[in-house]
């Protein structure tokens, strides 16, 4: 059943180990839409914001011995919603406890990866978005059937290994601009 993403915000203070998020697109209207994405292009690098709510959670999950990861599948050359991506994660969320990474577009297709965007909680609760042809989340769904998230476990197990650390990667983005 999909629902509201708000619905589901209670899934990420709520999960015990792991918190894990595939990024298949190519940008997110929520991050064109806002001053720092828009600060980025006129090549303003994002800055920290440790107080927002996003980087509190993290922060207090990392404490309890939970785990926050991400791989971003990125194009070659990345788009500007990636890259921003990799500049905000370069700014914030590795000090904050989440191990993002990055992987490119190419290698995700020859490892099969699914091409939409999921979290799994606790490699239990999978959580798929429903992303419109603008890029905007217009919904999300909670799956539990074991066999859709056992799928889910399978592309982030085949997807970690290959992925290289976000800052790594928007090193040489960044040097090559």
């Amino acid at each position: 059943m999909r629902v509201p993403f708000e619905d589901i915000a209670h899934l990420f203070g709520e999960f015990e180990r792991t918190a894990f998020r595939l990024e298949t697109r190519r940008g997110y209207a929520s991050d064109r839409a806002g001053a720092r994405f828009q600060a980025f292009l006129r090549g303003i690098d994002p800055a920290p914001e440790p107080e927002n709510p996003w980087h509190v959670n993290v922060r207090r999950k990392a404490e309890e011995g939970a785990r926050f990861s991400r791989v971003r599948i990125v194009d070659e050359p990345p788009t500007d919603g990636q890259r921003f991506l990799m500049a905000a994660a370069a700014a914030a969320h590795a000090a904050d406890g989440e191990d993002i990474r990055v992987l490119a577009r190419a290698e995700a297709v020859r490892l099969e990866l699914p091409e939409f965007d999921f979290w799994l909680f606790d490699s239990r609760t999978l959580v798929r978005f429903h992303i419109d042809d603008q890029d905007v989340t217009t919904a999300v769904e909670v799956v539990e059937d074991p066999v859709e998230v056992l799928a889910a476990c399978r592309a982030r197990d085949r997807a970690w290994p290959h992925a290289v650390p976000s800052g790594e990667v928007w090193a040489r983005v960044r040097s090559s601009a």
